[in-house]
């Protein structure tokens, strides 16, 4: 009974704008902080894998977004479950792989088993995104060197100096503990897509259970595989 009250109670959750909600100003935020935070005030240039990840938390907002629109309504839920998952899953590519360029750098291993980063990026079904939008998907840093590269013009203000500054927070990278050189930026996303798939899942499950259709599973799988083939 227990398990069924738990069941009951994430599927009227899922039921409400809230998760959906919380989740899509949870992305836009963490993109607004890279661009304007880091990139554009702590001097860090976004790598290939950088702007990648950007919008793959977009992607998860924008399934948010859609079931914002009535959260109780079949078709739609199963459009915004299709679009999280999907951005889930790429994200947790993408963090992954930029993890790999970071330790294959960091430890000069010179056969990490990784690629280094385009110059142009490849975009799912080949959107320009990179020309529509430069200074938010066009990667102008090194994958794996997440370092500021302050320009010599800049005078940087007392904040920004004890950050990104000759001595500086971050002067040698960005690390969840500088100090330490623990969870580096690739590592924390990776972790933050990992919590939002556990998330998303139990949410999905608890919706499928309460509602008995399995069908749903399926046509969720299925758009989501096409949508990753065809991208």
């Amino acid at each position: 009974m227990k398990n069924l009250y738990w069941i009951n109670c994430f599927s009227k959750w899922q039921d409400s704008r809230s998760p959906w909600l919380i989740m899509s100003v949870t992305m836009v935020s963490l993109v607004f902080i890279a661009h304007f935070l880091f990139q554009e005030y702590f001097y860090m240039r976004p790598c290939e894998q950088c702007v990648y990840i950007r919008l793959d938390m977009l992607i998860i907002a924008l399934g948010g977004v859609i079931a914002l629109i009535n959260p109780k309504n079949a078709m739609i839920k199963i459009l915004a479950y299709t679009l999280a998952f999907y951005g889930i899953w790429l994200g947790i590519e993408h963090s992954w792989t930029l993890n790999r360029i970071h330790e294959a750098i960091s430890t000069e291993n010179p056969f990490g088993g990784v690629n280094g980063c385009r110059d142009i990026p490849l975009y799912p079904f080949n959107l320009a995104l990179h020309e529509w939008f430069p200074s938010w998907f066009k990667p102008v840093g090194q994958c794996g060197m997440d370092f500021p590269m302050v320009p010599n013009s800049i005078h940087l203000n007392a904040f920004q100096d004890f950050f990104v500054g000759k001595n500086g927070l971050y002067s040698n990278g960005w690390f969840l503990i500088p100090s330490l050189k623990f969870m580096n930026m690739a590592t924390c996303c990776f972790i933050a897509f990992l919590c939002s798939f556990i998330l998303l899942f139990i949410m999905f499950i608890s919706y499928v259970f309460s509602q008995k259709r399995i069908i749903f599973i399926i046509i969720t799988i299925e758009l989501v595989l096409i949508l990753k083939i065809l991208g």
